[in-house]
């Protein structure tokens, strides 16, 4: 039996097959927080039912929403207006998309709350969500070390403010934007680069009035406050992050053919797509469609000749969790592909830049660690590595697509954690053929 503190990929002949891609995480946090904030039922199809989000659900009953699982992604939570100080704490886990979305929530409300998550949450910058919030009028007691949770949150009496993004953030805007619903005034949120606008989309699915006015390569954002939400139906589109993985080993392995159904083709989620196809990948969509608000496709992997490219700076926000997983594919690209102005990567569930530059290193591939970014040189891939992923998930099913695709097996640290946003990833690629246990 393998060890449970272990997972090991071993290299494939080839993949066949499809498989549907799980429920967007981005989606699945969003339709549980403003299905509490709201009035009245919300009916959830497709929900992402990984650790994180299990986590947001919770966290969403003890802010005082029933909060009911009826089947297989079906969920159903009935919310009273807004919410009210929780009995306890609030751990999320290690949901960095969780708890600054509900901390944002919460700024609005009339009550006190604590909020922890585990011990790589706990090491993740949290100012960048409190700093606006304070600015609002929220207050937070910080329990340990500043700027790191656990912190107490107070809220209430908000005021309206204009603020300008300084680095293209979904989280912080949306932190904004849900504590913007009962502040006095206008809450304005300016973005010289455009992050996922999943929360906008879904705060019209629930009835509020959100203004968005196209500036340049950004936008304007405004929302007045006041304004109460009703309960709506949610159907949660499938993760392209997710989708990334079965079909990155689609590229990679030789003589395969993946198919990801039921995926979110979001124009701000494609980033990885289109520079896969810069690459010269053989990716198609098939079925386009619309769903919840969202475009969604059937898209296929075909193995291909890949070479490094220089990514474009600006796409780094509508791929900022996919880097892990394109630095792996282009490991067995022809020459350099150039990653840069990823700094973020840093400050996510771990430092992702060193993390893939030692996991990549271990197993022989040629990478340049720069501080905002890195340099992955192609070829053939030795693998053999045992890769280090201090719990993060993204590093360690990155690696192991990596591993169906070298000369020599790779092992991964820590995978449990994998179960966080990719509860079935290894069923699903045991499905396609691969080797990983």
């Amino acid at each position: 039996m393998p060890s449970p503190s272990h997972l090991t990929a071993r290299p494939a002949a080839s993949l066949h097959g499809a498989a549907t891609a799980p429920g967007d995480k981005s989606v699945s946090h969003r339709a549980l927080i403003l299905g509490g904030l709201a009035q009245g039922v919300t009916e959830i199809e497709g929900l992402l039912e990984g650790e994180d989000i299990l986590a947001t659900a919770r966290a969403v009953e003890a802010f005082g929403a029933e909060v009911r699982r009826l089947g297989d992604g079906r969920w159903r939570v009935t919310g009273r207006g807004g919410f009210v100080s929780p009995p306890g704490v609030i751990d999320c886990g290690n949901a960095g998309t969780g708890v600054r979305l509900l901390m944002g929530a919460a700024a609005g409300q009339t009550l006190s709350a604590t909020f922890d998550g585990d011990a790589s949450l706990r090491q993740r910058p949290m100012k960048r969500v409190t700093g606006p919030l304070t600015a609002m009028g929220a207050r937070f007691d910080w329990i340990g070390q500043e700027d790191r949770l656990p912190l107490t949150l107070h809220g209430g009496g908000l005021r309206a403010i204009d603020h300008v993004q300084s680095v293209a953030s979904a989280q912080i805007k949306s932190a904004i934007l849900l504590a913007g619903l009962n502040a006095a005034g206008a809450t304005v949120v300016v973005e010289p680069e455009r992050s996922r606008d999943h929360t906008e989309r879904m705060l019209r699915a629930f009835g509020a009035q959100v203004a968005v006015q196209d500036q340049g390569a950004g936008w304007r954002i405004a929302l007045e406050g006041g304004q109460r939400l009703k309960g709506t139906s949610v159907a949660v589109p499938g993760d392209p992050s997710s989708a990334a993985f079965p079909l990155a080993a689609g590229l990679i392995v030789p003589a395969s053919e993946v198919t990801v159904t039921n995926v979110m083709l979001n124009p701000l989620r494609t980033g990885l797509f289109d520079t896969w196809r810069d690459m010269g990948a053989d990716l198609t969509v098939a079925n386009l469609r619309q769903s919840g608000g969202e475009t969604v496709g059937d898209v296929t992997a075909r193995h291909s000749r890949l070479t490094g490219v220089v990514v474009p700076t600006e796409r780094a926000a509508s791929m900022i969790d996919e880097y892990p997983i394109l630095a792996a594919t282009a490991a067995f690209a022809d020459g350099a592909t150039v990653m840069r102005g990823i700094g973020e990567m840093r400050v996510k569930e771990s430092d992702r830049i060193a993390l893939m530059a030692s996991g990549l290193s271990a197993c022989g591939v040629r990478v340049e660690e720069e501080p905002e970014g890195f340099i992955v040189t192609g070829g053939s891939v030795r693998g053999g590595g045992m890769v280090t992923t201090h719990g993060d998930h993204r590093i360690a099913m990155s690696h192991l697509i990596l591993g169906l695709a070298a000369e020599q097996a790779v092992t991964v640290d820590e995978p449990g954690m994998i179960a966080t946003s990719f509860p079935g990833f290894v069923s699903m690629m045991r499905g396609l053929g691969a080797d990983i246990g």
